[in-house]
């Protein structure tokens, strides 16, 4: 089972670190990817990493401010949010892909964790 958490309200220009963890699995040979959802839009891709390598991918939107970690130790997914903006509000969820594959798209990913709630208020 996924778990998202460490959202919260921030001013802009501010940052928060969400993490995503994994019960009763590793994220060994998996993809972990972030998504969000704003009120009224669909799902959009924010990053992905691949646990093999730390291989990493950015949405355009994030790229220089956000960046997408992986504890092996811990087993656990990071996401550092730099320079938060207004438009960065949202639901953020993490998935994992057990293919290990780079993927931008939601339906690629098999597991779903449910979302933690991140505001930026201007």
């Amino acid at each position: 089972q996924l778990q998202a958490f460490g959202g919260g309200l921030v001013q802009a220009g501010g940052s928060l670190r969400l993490s995503c963890t994994a019960s009763g699995r590793t994220f060994n040979n998996y993809a972990v990817g972030w998504f969000r959802q704003a009120p009224g839009n669909e799902r959009e891709f924010v990053a992905t990493i691949r646990w093999s390598g730390m291989n990493t991918v950015y949405a355009d939107s994030v790229k220089g401010r956000f960046t997408i970690s992986g504890d092996n130790a811990k087993n656990t997914v990071y996401l550092q949010m730099n320079s938060l903006k207004p438009e960065d509000t949202a639901i953020y969820y993490c998935a994992v892909d057990t293919y290990g594959r780079i993927l931008s798209h939601a339906l690629g990913y098999d597991y779903w964790g449910r979302g933690t709630l991140v505001t930026v208020s201007s």
